[in-house]
């Protein structure tokens, strides 16, 4: 820890910084992406890091975040517009609609989305299936949050709770939990967590929200200009591709050594990058050339992803930044001495990811951080459930996403929200999502504990 001041005066001072970021943005009408900038320079002045250090961390911070994001939130804006310009979202959206009705097509996209989350990132997830939401937003006259928030709900559960994401992983790896039982408990968990702080929500939430279709996706509402449609099969195929390629890595990583040449090339092949660049490569005859689109054509529609996909990026690398700014200033380990022992284990897990997750943002990091603080405990505690400590730990660590989370400036500018539209409907869902997961597990808990023992 950098910092010179006391926990308390460390909190004290991110809790300043968030609100005063809040402040610039919502009265003041700041960019997002300078007034991160502000609160970053804010935290580690009040909190002692030195000026060099400062920049030199909120650098890390961006560079940490757009390395794993930047390139295939570009590829997927590529993938998405193709998707758009050669009619496939729409051929998907009337698919599901003739085969669900329109009054179930939220819960249709929550599934879809749970299934694609499990094995892409969360901004992936968005990127490919966020066409499909506001294909269906505009054919059948629903408003876009009704659709939006259960496909948030799918990926973000599945983000934070399923195997092989990095947060869980890495909590299955320091206390030494099971990976396959965890992936058991988190299904059992996560469907009807996802079904609860998904559609049902949405169709709460969304009325009292009311908004025009906008943002980033707002692309994919555009008539096609591709002369003739791909067929639905080939549609779907082109869009899952790069999920059924990441799946078949996670796949070799469970059933070859690491050193068999097979799986090296398969998890080449899955990793986000290399699938979402094979994907992209395939959509140019799928949805290009198969559909009579020309090459200056697909150049065109590629080019118009830049301005877009630019300033998206801008905004979720200045969110990283200021995460990392607060981390290092030492706001993690002044939340680590604010827990009480005689708290029972797993709901003390979900605790302390839960503060780490509001005070730096990343639920990665929360996950992480958590998993080092209940170790410990586990060691006195042996008959605690590691795996669902780690789905506690997992639900914690999507708590109440406000203006320091990437994810929270990505669904913002995605779905072209206001701050404070973001904070009553992606923020509301985050909260419940984590609420409504720690429930289940503590009476999955219960269960094992009353009849299993």
């Amino acid at each position: 820890m950098l910092a010179t001041l006391s926990p308390n005066g460390l909190l004290l001072v991110a809790l300043c910084s968030i609100l005063g970021l809040v402040l610039l943005i919502v009265r003041f009408k700041c960019n997002a992406f300078v007034a991160l900038i502000l609160a970053s320079v804010a935290v580690g002045v009040g909190s002692g890091m030195p000026m060099l250090k400062i920049a030199s961390t909120f650098q890390e911070g961006v560079g940490a975040t757009l390395a794993t994001l930047a390139m295939v939130v570009g590829l997927g804006t590529v993938l998405g517009k193709l998707l758009a310009e050669s009619g496939a979202a729409e051929v998907i959206a009337n698919r599901l609609v003739s085969v669900l009705g329109p009054s179930r097509i939220d819960y249709a996209l929550m599934v879809v989305a749970f299934v694609v989350g499990i094995s892409v990132f969360f901004g992936v997830g968005v990127i490919l299936l966020g066409p499909v939401a506001f294909m269906l937003a505009r054919q059948t006259g629903t408003p876009i949050l009704r659709l939006a928030l259960p496909m948030f709900a799918g990926l973000s559960v599945a983000h934070g709770l399923i195997p092989p994401h990095p947060g869980p992983m890495v909590a299955i790896g320091k206390i030494n939990a099971d990976a396959g039982r965890t992936i058991l408990w988190s299904l059992l968990v996560g469907v009807p967590t996802a079904l609860v702080t998904g559609p049902l929500l949405a169709r709460w939430i969304a009325p009292k929200v009311p908004m025009e279709i906008g943002g980033l996706g707002a692309e994919a509402t555009a008539r096609p200009a591709a002369p003739r449609a791909p067929g639905f099969g080939l549609s779907l195929f082109t869009m899952l591709l790069p999920v059924v390629l990441m799946l078949v890595a996670t796949v070799a990583e469970l059933c070859l050594p690491p050193e068999d040449p097979l799986c090296q090339v398969l998890r080449l092949i899955g990793s986000p990058l290399v699938a979402m660049v094979a994907a992209v490569l395939f959509s140019f005859w799928s949805f290009g050339t198969h559909c009579g689109l020309s090459a200056a054509q697909i150049l065109k529609f590629s080019d118009q992803c830049v301005g877009p996909a630019a300033n998206i990026l801008l905004v979720i690398g200045a969110g990283g930044g200021f995460s990392k700014v607060l981390a290092v200033s030492g706001v993690g380990d002044a939340i680590s001495g604010l827990w009480s022992p005689g708290i029972p284990p797993l709901l003390l897990g979900w605790l302390i990811a839960g503060v780490i997750r509001i005070a730096v943002g990343s639920a990665t990091v929360a996950i992480t951080m958590a998993a080092g603080l209940v170790e410990p405990i586990l060691v006195a505690h042996p008959e605690v459930n590691k795996e669902l400590m780690v789905l506690a730990m997992g639900a914690g660590s999507l708590i109440l996403s406000h203006v320091n989370d990437s994810g929270f400036w990505f669904v913002k500018e995605y779905v072209g929200m206001s701050v404070s539209q973001t904070l009553r409907t992606w923020t509301v869902m985050e909260t419940g999502i984590a609420v409504v997961s720690i429930v289940i597990i503590l009476l999955a808990d219960f269960a094992q504990r009353t009849f299993f023992l």
